[in-house]
């Protein structure tokens, strides 16, 4: 399961997808430019997102 971290303030954020309420898995989405950006994407297919935002800045996944 994708469970991001705060790194300022240690709060921590599981997450599952609406639509099949299956656990979300870590990834990474490499952009145009070969840059990657961490995200967390459905096992089923229904989507993917972006990491969370917490303080200010984004939250950390292990992969």
């Amino acid at each position: 399961m994708a469970t991001y971290e705060c790194d300022n303030c240690g709060m921590s954020v599981n997450a599952t997808c609406a639509k099949c309420d299956e656990p979300l898995v870590d990834d990474s989405l490499k952009l145009d430019d070969g840059n990657s950006v961490q995200i967390s994407k459905c096992p089923n297919g229904h989507g993917k997102i972006k990491s969370p935002m917490c303080c200010g800045n984004d939250m950390s996944c292990a992969i």
